[in-house]
């Protein structure tokens, strides 16, 4: 310490610095193994609830950035350090930053971590005032160390006192404090006013679009649930061809594939309006009169998966208009394949149909 009165001594800031960075680098890699351990934790428990986030990040505070947290000066006595004991003090050694795509999220990993940590303290900056000095920067921060249960384990026990801070928050709220990062902790008089106005209506307007992307998502899952409902009651025609539609009407019409996903349905759905399908309603016009189980018997001598069979019929039902209406009209081989079936399907005994969405044509063709 420097001499002086005792009320203005100010503490040795290279010799606090050094001592602590010197003792940061025995343990960094014990911190750095942490922050893993709780990134594969926090992965695996979202993964488990169908928790779907952006991403996931971690990491252990640098050797010179620990330094120089290490030095900063007490709140209320400049003149001494903030951390006495920089390493058992400093909380956030051990990092944890989860992205969400939407708002609603937030409260899922909040479960997630109350579930799986000890939470030592939480700090919701959404429920700050809308006057910030910190020009909007919202996110949830979370002290937490692993539960007495987990740390209890072998693999565990060496991470047993540690803290690490978990940050959760939005993508909008991630783009926006990297954005702001390096006027972020200015003091608020040292911000000139024209710049801070500025700053406040663009927090609004993230603020804004948060808020409008959770209600996007909200009204798709609501018109989503419905269209599925309209399939279980049978009102087709308010069905739209969506991927989800489109699996709970192959369900219920030629039984369920577990082996397909999603984004398969999503393909088919695709193809489907491409040809000019605008509900469920058309497809099942198209296809009700044929036994799809027939049609594979009669192109195959065993039955095909639920997509597959489903192309045959529309096929069957719609004859040279599927080549013809198909994105892929324009490949040779696809149009040689789709009149070689038309020819199978006609010397099987089975009449291919001539139906074209909003031409009105049904029937079968000779």
């Amino acid at each position: 310490m420097v001499n002086g009165s005792s009320h203005n001594k100010v503490f040795d800031i290279d010799e606090h610095r050094e001592a602590a960075m010197r003792r940061y680098r025995f343990v960094k890699g014990l911190y750095e193994e942490f922050a893993e351990v709780l990134r594969h934790i926090i992965g695996e428990a979202l993964n488990a609830a169908s928790v779907k986030i952006h991403s996931i990040e971690a990491r252990a505070k640098s050797i010179e950035s620990f330094g120089k947290k290490a030095v900063l000066p007490s709140y209320s006595d400049p003149g001494k350090p903030r951390y006495r004991d920089p390493l058992a003090e400093i909380t956030d050694i051990a990092g944890i930053r989860v992205i969400t795509f939407f708002p609603k999220t937030l409260d899922e990993v909040d479960s997630i971590i109350q579930a799986e940590f000890t939470v030592i303290k939480k700090k919701d900056k959404r429920n700050h005032s809308p006057v910030r000095n910190r020009f909007g920067y919202q996110s949830i921060h979370y002290l937490i160390r692993l539960n007495p249960k987990r740390s209890a384990l072998p693999e565990y026990k060496c991470f047993a006192q540690l803290i690490a801070e978990v940050q959760v928050r939005t993508i909008l709220q991630h783009a926006w404090a990297e954005m702001e990062h390096d006027i972020r902790y200015k003091p608020a008089g040292a911000i000139p006013q024209s710049i801070r106005k500025r700053f406040d209506a663009l927090a609004e307007t993230i603020e804004m679009a948060d808020r409008e992307f959770q209600a996007i998502q909200d009204e798709d899952e609501k018109l989503r649930s419905a269209a599925v409902m309209s399939i279980s009651s049978g009102n087709l025609k308010q069905a739209e061809i969506l991927p989800d539609t489109l699996k709970a009407y192959l369900d219920a019409r030629f039984g369920s594939d577990g082996r397909m996903t999603l984004f398969s349905y999503n393909v088919v759905a695709d193809i489907l309006k491409t040809m000019g399908f605008a509900n469920i309603q058309q497809i099942d016009d198209c296809i009700k009169s044929y036994d799809d189980d027939h049609i594979c018997r009669t192109l195959r001598d065993f039955r095909q998966g639920q997509l597959r069979r489903f192309a045959y019929t529309m096929l069957a039902g719609m004859g040279e208009h599927y080549a013809r209406l198909h994105p892929w009209s324009s490949d040779k081989k696809f149009l040689r394949r789709c009149r070689a079936i038309i020819k199978r399907l006609n010397d099987g005994g089975i009449a291919v149909g001539s139906y074209a969405p909003g031409e009105g044509t049904t029937g079968h063709s000779h």
